[in-house]
C-alpha cells in the first residue's frame, strides 16, 4: 500500500469532567498554566491513549507501556527491538526509500522491523542498538502541551484508602488532589507526507489512528480519566507539500455568554464558532476539511460547508 501523499493538519477536541486529564509525573497533579489559568495535556498522553487502544486491538506496538519501554528511555528501545526480532524471525516488508548502498544491511533490516510497529509507522521510533543504531522521526506529530479552550479553577479533593502490609496489618492514608471540574481541550497535530516515506505511513494507517483517538477517549476507564467525551476530530488537509494556513489551532472560538470559562460545567454552558475556520476554508491552500463528530449541534454548523467534508471512522 502506497504511503499517504497529503501534508495536514489536525485539531482534536475532547471534554473532561471532574477529572485529572493529564496528571505531572513528578507530582501527579494536572498540568496546568497559571497565567492563562488554562490546563495542559501532553503530546506523550495523546500517544499513550493511541498506543493503549491499538494494543487493545492486537496491533503490533513498538512503545509500550512499562517503565523498561517508555518513550525517551533509550535501552528500552534496544530491548524492544531484539524482542521484535524474535518476534517477526521473517520480515518481508521491503523500504522502497532505504537505499542499501547508502546503509548498511543490518541497519535496513532494522528499518524494516521498526516498521512492522504502527507506532513507529505514526510517530516514528529510535533503536539504540549497538551497530544497529536508527532514528525515524514520525509523520504524525502533535503540540508538546496542548491547552484547554476554557479556563479552570482547580478543585480540592480529599479520599481515603486502605491497604494491607506485608505484616497483614490493615492501614489507612488520606490523600489530596485537584481536579479539574471541566475543560474542553483541543491538541494540535501534524501530518507530514516526507517523513512518512521513511516510516512507510498509509491512509489506512491514518484512519486507524483516528479511530484509536476517538474512542480511547471514550473508552477509557482509569480513576482520573472515565470521564471524557470526544468532541471534534478535525483534518485540514493542504493543497501542496509546502502550504500552511497561520493559527490552525485559533481558528474555532468558544462562545461562553455571560460566563467565565472557570464557571463552564458541560458543553450547555457554550457553543463553539466556526466562523473563522469556514472562512479559512475558501483559502487555494487548502483542498479540503474532514471532519467527524457526534455532537449534533457541530455536525450542523459543519455539514453543508465549503470544502467541508464529514468522514466516518
Amino acid at each position: 500500500m502506497a504511503t499517504i501523499t497529503e501534508k495536514s493538519e489536525l485539531l482534536f477536541l475532547y471534554e473532561s469532567t471532574y477529572s485529572i486529564p493529564n496528571g505531572d509525573p513528578f507530582t501527579g497533579e494536572q498540568r496546568y498554566d497559571e497565567e492563562t489559568k488554562k490546563i495542559l495535556v501532553s503530546d506523550v498522553r495523546i500517544k499513550r491513549f493511541i498506543r493503549d487502544f491499538l494494543i487493545g486491538k492486537g496491533e503490533r506496538i513498538f512503545v509500550w507501556n512499562d517503565k523498561s519501554n517508555i518513550e525517551g528511555n533509550e535501552s528500552g528501545a534496544a530491548g524492544r527491538v531484539k524482542s521484535l526480532k524474535k518476534e517477526f524471525a521473517n520480515i518481508e516488508l521491503v523500504m522502497k526509500e532505504v537505499k542499501k548502498g547508502t546503509k548498511t544491511e543490518k541497519v535496513i533490516d532494522t528499518l524494516k522491523l521498526l516498521t512492522q510497529c504502527i507506532d513507529v509507522r505514526l510517530f516514528g521510533g529510535i533503536s539504540t542498538e549497538e551497530g544497529d543504531a536508527v532514528n525515524l522521526t514520525g509523520p504524525v506529530q502533535f503540540s508538546l502541551l496542548s491547552s484547554s479552550m476554557n479556563e479552570v479553577d482547580m478543585r480540592l479533593h480529599q479520599n481515603t484508602s486502605q491497604f494491607v502490609s506485608k505484616g497483614g496489618n490493615q492501614q489507612g492514608a488520606i490523600a489530596t488532589t485537584t481536579l479539574v471540574p471541566y475543560a474542553l481541550l483541543q491538541v494540535h497535530g501534524w501530518i507530514n507526507p516526507k517523513s512518512a516515506e521513511k516510516t512507510g505511513l498509509t491512509d489506512a494507517d491514518v484512519y486507524t489512528m483516528f479511530r484509536a483517538l476517538w474512542n480511547s477517549i471514550n473508552d477509557a476507564n482509569t480513576r482520573t480519566k472515565s470521564n471524557q467525551n470526544a468532541t471534534l476530530l478535525l483534518q485540514i488537509v493542504y493543497a501542496e507539500d509546502k502550504s500552511k494556513i497561520y493559527g490552525a489551532d485559533r481558528l474555532i472560538k468558544m462562545d461562553k455568554g455571560d460566563k467565565r470559562g472557570e464557571q463552564l460545567r458541560n458543553s450547555d454552558d457554550y457553543t463553539l464558532n466556526f466562523d473563522l475556520l469556514i472562512e479559512k476554508a475558501a483559502s487555494d491552500k487548502i483542498k479540503e476539511i474532514r471532519f467527524y463528530t457526534e455532537n449534533d449541534a457541530i455536525k450542523k454548523q459543519l455539514t453543508g460547508k465549503a470544502k467541508f467534508v464529514e468522514i466516518s471512522i
